[in-house]
């Protein structure tokens, strides 16, 4: 699905776990999702063709919407995907779970992320830092100590820093 012009990025790692567990992780609405940079996924449903929201805990702040385009509990789940702190373009982000011995193999693909764009930049960062917590999440229980203290940092700092394109009502699920 990469689109002329782009790259596609992909960010693969091995994670001693249950496909069950990792799923969990990638597609829970009812607490945070520290792979995630601590956001919140909202949406009415999980199922293709639905709107999807990534959320801070006080649900003021909105840093990603898209559309699921595929659900297919626990291997694959696929969605467009564009940060609202950006006027670039959409990409698709898709979340593979392979059952290998031992654990799962777990593969984030982003395509169409428009080349030379702030998303591309920060997705191809990003995706190293999801899989990377991703694992430690799933294996020892949580994210590091001092991403936990990121966190609590950059709640604290959101409304000075987050831009007022973020907020929420700027960006409903209906």
């Amino acid at each position: 699905m990469s689109q002329p012009g782009t790259d596609r990025i992909v960010a693969q790692i091995f994670i001693a776990g249950t496909p069950e567990a990792v799923w969990r992780e990638i597609t829970k609405t009812d607490e945070a999702q520290g792979c995630f940079f601590n956001a919140w996924l909202n949406a009415n449903r999980l199922a293709p063709g639905e709107k999807m929201a990534m959320r801070d805990r006080s649900g003021n702040y909105t840093s990603v919407v898209g559309t699921i385009l595929e659900y297919d509990e626990p291997r694959r789940f696929s969605h467009t995907f564009r940060f609202t702190r950006y006027e670039d373009g959409e990409c698709v982000v898709t979340y593979d779970l392979e059952p290998t011995e031992g654990g799962v193999m777990f593969t984030l693909t982003v395509d169409g992320a428009p080349a030379g764009s702030r998303t591309e930049k920060d997705m191809r960062g990003g995706a190293k830092f999801i899989t990377q917590s991703l694992k430690r999440i799933v294996e020892q229980g949580s994210i590091s100590p001092l991403w936990k203290l990121g966190y609590r940092l950059m709640e604290a700092a959101a409304p000075f820093i987050t831009p007022k394109r973020c907020k929420t009502e700027n960006w409903p699920l209906d």
